[in-house]
Formats: C-alpha cells, structure tokens, sequence
C-alpha cells in the first residue's frame, strides 16, 4: 500500500468514528475537526460514498455528509 492509500485509510477510519459520533457534517466541518489536506478530504469522501458508507448532498460550496439510514422493516399485517 502507497503512503497516500494508508492516509485515505485512515481518513476513512476518523470521518467514521465522527459521522457515529455526530451523525451529521459539512465536508468543511470533517475537514477542520480532523485536520485533513482538501485533497485527502474529497478521496476519502469519494471512497466511502463509493462504499455505500456515507450519503452526500451538495449544499453550495460544501457538502452535506451523513450515514445512511438502516432500511425499516417491513410492519406485519394482523
């Protein structure tokens, strides 16, 4: 592994533990609280979004980053 692919691996790893900590950020938010480059910033979210681990909403110049919501299950009918 190249030292840019264990820096996005671990950017990965923190925005997690934030976004379960906090359930909701900007990307300019994730990128202030965990100090990272604006380059390892979007690689990571674009790994993650890839992933399915995180959903993103545009909202002007930054982005709205969440966790998906777990799917309810179906209500039974009596």
């Amino acid at each position: 592994m190249t030292p840019l692919q264990e820096t996005v691996q671990a950017a990965c790893a923190r925005m997690m533990e934030y976004l379960q900590e906090k359930q909701q950020a900007t990307s300019w938010q994730l990128k202030l609280a965990l100090q990272l480059s604006s380059s390892v910033l979007y690689l990571s979210l674009g790994v993650l979004y890839n992933q399915g681990k995180i959903l993103l909403e545009a909202d002007g110049i930054n982005y709205k980053v969440s966790l998906p919501q777990p799917p309810m299950p179906p209500q039974q009918q009596f």
